[in-house]
């Protein structure tokens, strides 16, 4: 009985894990395109020239 009890809480620690891992993945590429988007000169350009 002990041995399934185990069994669970090692498995439930080992999803918690995963889910903080693929959240943290997703939150870093979330950031990044941001980021990358925010370099994006050519937006800016775009505005700029619609000006004239």
């Amino acid at each position: 009985m002990i041995e399934s009890w185990m069994g669970l809480v090692v498995g439930l620690f080992v999803l918690a894990i995963a889910a903080t891992l693929v959240i943290g993945h997703y939150r870093r590429e979330h950031l990044r395109k941001r980021l990358l988007s925010r370099m994006d000169h050519r937006h800016c350009w775009e505005v700029m020239r619609r000006r004239r």
